[in-house]
């Protein structure tokens, strides 16, 4: 089988199966080769839907849940978008070839160096790799997108705050075995709305807040 036969398969047989029905996310997808952001000795397993390890104990989203996040934000083109995890710069590819422009935010520098190159090699422009510990970032600066990779075992209001008004935020909550993916939206400046999407389990954001007495 061929890498574009492969790609296709993924998209149909998973990601379109998971009820990703949004034409410009499925071409997303088509555009963007995801086996260019597998580290090589996982490269087999570029087209499956698992997590797939990265450096630092990270791991990339599988593609139906990219596709899920993609579809529930749904970019339009010219957007500012904040990515809090860049991974291996996968999903801050699909959002950038979406339309927006990307300021991502990785923990790990390993991992923002592995992103930056990525990102760089597909020749995209308009993304902003930061080396931060997103549970610290105190600024004023509000985006129309933010696009959370790693989910919070409790809910935390800073990152719906960096909204602007009419701004969407994608998020998962909770702990293993079942965790919730939401999109939150901005409507004014203090009224949020909170739409309950699928269940899943990603990796919790490094440092974040946690329920009393939790163990990891």
């Amino acid at each position: 089988m061929s890498t574009a036969q492969a790609r296709e398969q993924m998209i149909e047989q998973q990601v379109r199966a998971w009820d990703v029905l949004d034409a410009r996310v499925l071409e997303t997808l088509r555009k963007v080769p995801r086996e260019a952001f597998v580290p090589p000795q996982h490269r087999f397993l570029a087209f499956a839907d698992v997590e797939i390890p990265l450096p630092c104990g990270q791991h990339m989203l599988r593609p139906s849940v990219a596709g899920r996040l993609l579809q529930a934000l749904a970019l339009r083109g010219g957007e500012r978008v904040l990515e809090v995890g860049a991974g291996s710069g996968f999903v801050t590819a699909c959002l950038r070839t979406s339309g927006a422009s990307v300021r991502s935010l990785e923990l790990f520098p390993e991992l923002v160096e592995l992103a930056r190159r990525n990102v760089s090699a597909l020749g995209l422009r308009d993304v902003e790799m930061v080396a931060q510990d997103a549970t610290r970032l105190d600024s004023d600066a509000r985006y129309d997108v933010i696009a959370m990779t790693a989910s919070l075992p409790i809910p935390d209001e800073r990152f719906q705050r960096q909204l602007a008004v009419g701004g969407r935020l994608f998020v998962v909550v909770g702990q293993p075995p079942v965790m919730e993916a939401r999109l939150i939206r901005r409507i004014t400046e203090d009224a949020w709305g909170t739409e309950s999407l699928f269940e899943t389990v990603i990796d919790p954001l490094v440092h974040a807040t946690r329920p009393q007495g939790f163990v990891f």
